[in-house]
This record gives structure tokens, C-alpha cells and sequence, in this order.
């Protein structure tokens, strides 16, 4: 994969438009771009009108996942924060590890409309000791910024005992509830999401 601009920056931002009229959309986001790139905030930039730019752009994106695992094993996770706070994750993450041989590269994308951040942090083999400095420091952190343990991907099963971390015992609870609720049996997604007394 190549990537479609000419210069090296440390932030790339990934802008996707679906209006109702391309021309006016073109015009706003063109618009957009003018100031951004005047007011030095942005520093190269490209367009993908047709559909082969379109798609070599997302491939850039899209193939950051299966990059990463040529460093081994890849410890995932997806975080909701406060905007302002995203990127503070990956610094602090990165200077939780700076003179440990056992993580290879810190890397933070995700999705700035919702403060969705996919960190990723790599090693050459999944070790115990790495898992131990990232939880609950992880959950700590972000509990600390009033962030979200889990955003896109759920809670599931990684995360379900962790949930305090983001939500008061009451919300757990009242979660519970419904869940018990609705689903009586425990046979709709089980095992995941809240603890149900007298389920597994």
C-alpha cells in the first residue's frame, strides 16, 4: 500500500462525505480544506473523486490492523474519550513502555466524530507481564479523562467484569434488570454485557 500524499505528518485525517448533492458537498469540502491548509493546520491533502482513489485512500486505513501484527502479537483495544483527550492515551501509553523491549510500537487510530480510539500496542510474542501494566491501568486512565471502557466493538466478554470502570453500580444494575427482564433464560447473547444474579 502506498500512501496518496507526498509529505510525512505526524496525524492523518481520513474525510468522507454522503450528502445529497456531490456538487455542493465538493464545494463545502473543498471550501474546508482551503481554510485548513491557510490557517497551517493542515499541511498536504488529497481528494479521491473516482472510485480507485477512493478506494486506495481507505486502503491505507483499513490495512493499519494487518500491518501491525507483522510485530507479533498486537494487545487491541477500543476505548471512547473526550476528544481533547484521544491522542493522550497513545502518548501515555507509549511512555508506559519507552524502555521496554517487550512492546515494539504504540499506535492510536479511531474515529474523532465520536472519540473512538483503537489502540494497539505490539510486541513479538503476547507476554504476562505486558497484559499486567496495561490493566487496569488502561481502565484507570480512562475512567480518570470520564471516558468509556468500550465503544464500538461492545463490551462482550473481555470487558463485562471491567464495566465498573465506566458506568456507576447503578446503570450495571439497571442493566442487569432489563437484561433479566428480557430475557429471562439468558439464552439472547449470553454470558456477555452484566452479571445476571443466578445466571453465569
Amino acid at each position: 500500500v502506498t500512501t496518496p500524499l507526498e509529505s510525512e505528518a505526524p496525524f492523518y485525517v481520513l474525510i468522507e462525505t454522503a450528502g445529497s448533492n456531490a456538487e455542493h458537498d465538493e464545494q463545502k469540502l473543498y471550501g474546508f480544506l482551503e481554510r485548513t491548509m491557510e490557517d497551517g493546520l493542515v499541511v498536504d491533502g488529497t481528494v479521491g473523486s473516482d472510485p480507485s482513489k477512493i478506494k486506495a485512500i481507505w486502503d491505507v486505513r483499513e490495512r493499519i490492523t494487518e500491518a501491525l501484527k507483522h510485530d507479533g502479537y498486537v494487545y487491541k483495544y477500543d476505548i471512547s474519550l473526550p476528544l481533547p483527550k484521544l491522542y493522550d492515551m497513545v502518548e501515555d501509553t507509549r511512555k508506559l513502555f519507552e524502555d521496554n523491549d517487550k512492546v515494539t510500537r504504540v499506535v492510536g487510530f479511531g474515529h474523532m466524530g465520536d472519540g473512538n480510539l483503537h489502540l494497539n500496542i505490539t510486541g513479538p510474542k503476547f507476554e504476562d507481564e505486558v497484559m499486567s501494566q496495561l490493566e487496569p491501568w488502561l481502565w484507570e486512565w480512562s475512567r480518570d479523562v470520564r471516558g468509556s471502557i468500550s465503544a464500538e466493538h461492545g463490551v462482550g466478554f473481555k470487558k463485562r467484569d471491567v464495566l465498573g470502570y465506566s458506568k456507576a453500580p447503578e446503570a450495571i444494575e439497571l442493566m442487569a434488570t432489563l437484561k433479566k427482564t428480557m430475557d429471562p433464560k439468558g439464552i439472547l447473547n449470553p454470558y456477555k454485557l452484566v452479571k445476571v444474579p443466578g445466571q453465569p
